[in-house]
């Protein structure tokens, strides 16, 4: 059986097409009695403990595992199933027991320790510096100091996260697959686009109903909340939208999120740490809880007056135009697209027939290509694990091998929502071999239709770019090891490449490049490029308290014992009283469906994006001062930022960069908080 298991053959790139999901287990199994020889040859040792004997050691032991278990979770993420779910159940626990006796192996830990104790007399480099002071955090903040008790008491409680944390997603994403808004009367379409009525109607005839089909997925909830006029209708699907995990049934995740962050807060008491944002932020560039919160009161006081001043004229415009007496959550979408409409003459329909999905990752190449000479050459002989999945070979202008790159664009019913980049194999050196990443980004774009192409959004376009800023960061690495390469790098750090890249979206010399009419094959006319600079600060103040607000809702989960609270409702809706704007509705709850936090690794970071977006505003007024296609800068960012990954502090790495620390007052000019330069 074993010899004929494709995840334990030697393979570069996953080999998809041959692995079976009774694979997994077995292999990952085996993969862990491997890791668990290259950590025995380390603890067994009669050789004096050195950086190369016992640390470097240490970074590739189990690298099987890694490669294999990053196939498994990737696979859960992007094309799940009833039987891979259980399966994650199974193997989860497993691999937490692997990490804890790792972490808790007290003979392993006193040689690494022996090597860090004496790390000044040690001539290392700044990535082995690095890499010492992460092994030794490794064991140190995973309970390496605790008795054996208390070791006992965390890997418990890491067992019940890890099962919990699975548990929370898989329930999300079964509120979102079987929820259906079935629409049989034409005039309840009334206000949607050609191109959104023709993809419900494709919805439905593939579950083999009359009519037209809406869901909670994105390419389909956003545009039926954005052009839909049934008032009703928009209501319904918002509060489905809202409520997912909250309906008191098997999929409800209220105890889920009250044992997640109870667990978590014990978690962090027994390593000795106030909280578990205390924890959590020790290795952020934020640093403490107070400091974060203190940076989103500081954006809130100056984003706050715009933010209502927005809301009261959305108010009005709601009531002059259909006599709305109290504007709802369900409104939101549908009268800021009629204002925008209204005030710049602009609209998703006008830009769209411009932004065929095709064209857009043509776009991002040329872009890529333009900064950092970078070629994208799809290749068909890479296995893939769905047939929509596209593979990328990636080359520097020599044709020297960068990366492979994988790209799946299109909502699936095994596929979780939202947009994430990935990775398959991280980039490292080992015996003289630079060994290329392989990086993935998954989206959930609009289909094609039969009468359209894809033609995404304008917000689509961005987070396209957006995500593949973050594949950059994957592709472009160049370090020694991989546990620092890349995205491994501090999480309100993480999202500088990407929300940098996104610049680009509102940039004239950028958008001639791929913007054309998937008609016509007219490029995109000036005057539109100006509408959507004008727009790009539109409603700008209440889109930042809501981010704000999603930061503020993270932090009153793990900044304070929560062990009083009972009712998530209820806690949700005072974390959100600064923010509020809507009426609140009774019906819905974001924390049980909020899987940044509670499935993803954004607990206690979910501020990242805002903080990251100071350092990405400050970046990009760097690139506009020197011209946003300069090769020079490119290459000063790409050299102090993208090929780095955590090999050294990242504000060291953003002042190489930038010659200063990043201002917040490039971020308010972005956003029209404040006046341009």
């Amino acid at each position: 059986m074993m010899k004929e298991n494709p995840l334990l053959e030697p393979f570069d790139t996953a080999p998809f097409m041959k692995i079976k999901t009774e694979h997994y287990k077995p292999a990952i199994e085996e993969a862990i009695s491997l890791a668990r020889a290259d950590i025995e040859k380390i603890t067994r040792s009669t050789e004096v403990p050195t950086f190369e004997n016992t640390i470097e050691a240490l970074e590739f032991a189990g690298e099987k595992l890694d490669r294999i278990t990053s196939i498994f979770f990737n696979i859960n993420s992007a094309e799940t199933n009833d039987k891979i779910q259980k399966l994650a159940q199974e193997i989860s626990p497993v691999l937490t027991d692997f990490k804890n006796d790792v972490i808790q192996d007290a003979e392993l830990f006193s040689k690494v320790k022996a090597v860090y104790d004496k790390k000044d007399s040690l001539e290392l480099n700044i990535e082995q510096k690095t890499l010492l002071d992460k092994k030794y955090k490794m064991f140190t903040r995973n309970g390496a100091n605790l008795n054996s008790e208390k070791k006992q008491e965390l890997r418990e409680l890491d067992k019940k996260l890890a099962a919990l944390s699975l548990n929370f997603g898989e329930n999300v994403l079964a509120e979102t697959n079987r929820y259906e808004l079935h629409i049989t009367k034409e005039e309840d379409l009334d206000g949607l686009p050609k191109g959104i009525r023709t993809a419900a109607r494709m919805l439905a005839k593939e579950k083999n109903k009359e009519g037209w089909i809406f869901n909670l997925h994105y390419p389909s909830y956003i545009p039926f909340m954005k052009y839909a006029k049934n008032r009703e209708l928009r209501k319904q699907l918002a509060i489905a939208f809202g409520a997912k995990g909250f309906h008191g049934d098997e999929l409800d995740n209220r105890e889920n999120v009250l044992q997640i962050v109870k667990l978590r807060h014990q978690k962090a008491n027994l390593l000795g740490y106030q909280t578990y944002a205390h924890f959590k932020l020790e290795e952020r560039m934020a640093e403490t809880p107070e400091k974060v919160n203190s940076f989103m009161e500081e954006l809130l006081k100056k984003a706050k007056p715009a933010a209502e001043k927005e809301f009261k004229e959305l108010e009005d415009f709601a009531k002059d135009l259909d006599q709305i007496d109290r504007l709802e959550k369900w409104d939101a979408a549908y009268y800021s697209e009629k204002l925008k409409q209204k005030l710049f003459d602009l609209d998703d329909e006008q830009l769209k027939p411009y932004f065929e999905l095709n064209k857009v990752i043509d776009g991002v190449f040329i872009v890529a290509e333009k900064l950092y000479g970078l070629k994208f050459k799809q290749v068909f002989e890479v296995e893939v694990y769905h047939p929509e999945v596209n593979t990328y070979m990636v080359t520097d202008e020599d044709g020297k091998e960068i990366a492979l790159f994988y790209a799946d664009f299109h909502p699936r019913e095994g596929k979780r929502g939202g947009a994430w980049m990935t990775s398959y194999k991280s980039q490292y050196r080992q015996n003289g071999e630079d060994e290329r990443p392989h990086i993935s980004i998954v989206c959930n774009f609009t289909k094609p239709t039969d009468e359209e192409p894809s033609l995404l959004t304008f917000n689509e376009v961005t987070t396209l770019f957006h995500e593949f800023g973050h594949a950059l960061h994957g592709m472009l690495a160049n370090t020694i090891y991989p546990s620092i390469s890349g995205t491994n790098v501090f999480w309100d750090f993480v999202e500088l490449p990407s929300q940098v890249l996104e610049n680009w979206c509102y940039e004239k010399d950028a958008l001639k490049l791929f913007a054309k009419h998937f008609e016509t094959g007219e490029v995109i006319p000036d005057e539109l490029i100006q509408k959507i600079k004008d727009s790009a600060t539109f409603h700008e103040g209440m889109a930042t308290l809501r981010q704000l607000s999603f930061g503020m809702l993270d932090m009153s989960w793990h900044s304070k014992d929560p062990s009083g609270i009972t009712d998530v409702k209820a806690h949700e809706e005072k974390a959100f009283e600064s923010t509020q704007l809507y009426p609140e509705v009774k019906e819905n709850c974001m924390s049980t469906s909020f899987s940044h936090i509670f499935q993803g690794g954004y607990a206690a970071g979910y501020y990242s994006y805002k903080w990251a977006e100071v350092l990405d505003a400050d970046a990009f007024e760097f690139f506009t001062e020197n011209g946003i296609f300069d090769r020079e800068t490119a290459n000063k960012f790409r050299e102090t930022i993208l090929s780095q990954g955590g090999t050294e502090h990242p504000l060291t790495l953003y002042k190489r960069f930038r010659g200063k620390e990043a201002a917040p007052e490039a971020l308010l000019r972005r956003a029209g908080l404040l006046p341009k330069k």
